[in-house]
């Protein structure tokens, strides 16, 4: 009899591995055929934290303190990245915009430095492009609103230097927006969600055809943006909130309305979004995977690691090469090819596109310059130059400064006021 269930056991493990090597197969030939797209990484931050930026300091065919290299991009098949370009909410109201261009700057200097590898894109035919060439496809993304200091001229030149994304916020408010925090209760409600300058910039990101990513704002502003956008938005690192009651992930109601406007949610792998806890598995991040398209459809799903952004990844997702293992899990659990298809890329490009097809309609529509209001902006950090009350001020103490004087009986003008 022991024999005979020793015999069972060996039939039964050797059954289990060919299926599992069966699904991890599929899941090869499907991520061939169709490019696997995440929507954040947070590699470029990693690269400023450990070494100021020096890209000649590192190779990253052999760096192995991060969850990304070059070698497991291969392996995890890899086809698309959107890179954050990150900087700390701190920054704000100092030197944000100068850290996130040269956050903008180190994702370039990967592209030039392994040219091999990394391919800049700016485009969804882009990502196309880089996918025929066996490239992976590098794209920017700013994380956090505070990065552009409510400039929208400052936001228009971050795209013409190839981001093609902008998270609203990250985690605190700007001067035009809340973030997600305020739905904790650690941040104060200051705007109920975005102020007036917030919903013109969500237009203007809709005339210029850049993404509006709506990870890390609260719920009230998932609403008003999915109101109001004219383009399909995106969630780059997010994951369901009825798996895990984090307020960083995307309630239900918020998942349909996301289907309507044929947007995107990337399931974010980070242990505290997904079980809310600092453990979790491969396993548990497929659940977020499951409810999503239970809810609203595969067609709004997607990958968004979050790696080298987080400190916990689950066990089987250690690093970006472990994508195709998560593939095979879906496809185990009864995903169909084309809906495998569709969150590895299909919805992306589908969503890039619409955003480029809605940016096209608007050629003509000129762009948005009415500043934000000072009295919204104004501290000891910012200078007031162009604004009405700046001006007065300015012709006030061009009076004063220049008006002659007399001493020892001679007339004399004060230095000029420096334009």
């Amino acid at each position: 009899m022991s024999c005979i269930w020793a015999i069972c056991l060996v039939l039964w493990a050797f059954i289990f591995t060919s299926n599992a090597n069966e699904y991890r197969e599929r899941a090869l030939r499907l991520m061939a055929e169709t490019p696997l797209i995440d929507g954040h990484n947070d590699l470029p931050w990693q690269l400023r934290s450990k070494f100021n930026n020096q890209l000649s300091s590192t190779d990253l065919y052999t760096l192995n303190s991060t969850h990304t290299n070059i070698p497991k991009i291969k392996e995890g098949r890899l086809a698309a990245q959107f890179w954050a370009a990150y900087v700390a909410c701190d920054t704000q109201y100092k030197d944000a915009v100068r850290q996130t261009l040269e956050q903008i700057d180190i994702i370039h200097r990967m592209c030039q430095k392994y040219p091999e590898d990394f391919m800049f894109a700016a485009s969804s035919q882009d990502i196309m492009d880089a996918f025929a060439k066996n490239k992976t496809a590098s794209l920017i993304g700013v994380e956090g609103g505070h990065s552009i200091d409510s400039s929208m001229a400052t936001l228009r030149t971050m795209y013409q230097l190839g981001v093609r994304y902008l998270t609203l916020t990250h985690s605190c408010n700007t001067p035009w927006a809340d973030n997600w925090r305020v739905d904790t209760g650690s941040d104060p409600v200051e705007h109920n969600g975005l102020s007036d300058f917030g919903k013109r910039l969500v237009l203007e990101m809709n005339r210029m055809g850049m993404l509006v990513d709506l990870a890390h704002v609260p719920e009230q502003v998932m609403n008003q943006v999915l109101d109001i956008s004219k383009a399909p938005v995106i969630f780059s690192h997010s994951s369901a909130f009825s798996i895990c009651k984090h307020k960083r992930n995307v309630p239900d109601n918020v998942l349909l309305k996301v289907k309507e406007k044929k947007g995107i949610v990337m399931v974010n792998f980070y242990n505290d979004y997904v079980t809310c806890s600092t453990k979790a598995t491969l396993s548990d991040v497929a659940d977020h995977f499951d409810h999503i398209k239970n809810v609203a459809g595969a067609s709004i799903v997607g990958f968004g690691g979050d790696y080298d952004g987080v400190t916990r990844v689950p066990t089987g997702l250690e690093d970006v090469s472990k994508y195709p293992d998560l593939v095979a899990e879906l496809l185990r659990r009864g995903w169909t090819d084309d809906e495998i298809k569709d969150a590895l890329g299909r919805n992306l490009i589908r969503v890039f596109q619409d955003v480029e097809t809605v940016r096209d309609t608007l050629r003509n529509t000129p762009p948005d310059d009415v500043p934000i209001p000072l009295e919204q902006v104004q501290n000891s950090c910012r200078t007031d130059y162009g604004y009405p009350t700046q001006k007065a001020s300015f012709l006030f103490r061009r009076l004063v400064f220049t008006t002659p004087k007399k001493s020892a009986g001679k007339f004399f003008h004060t230095s000029k006021v420096q334009s």
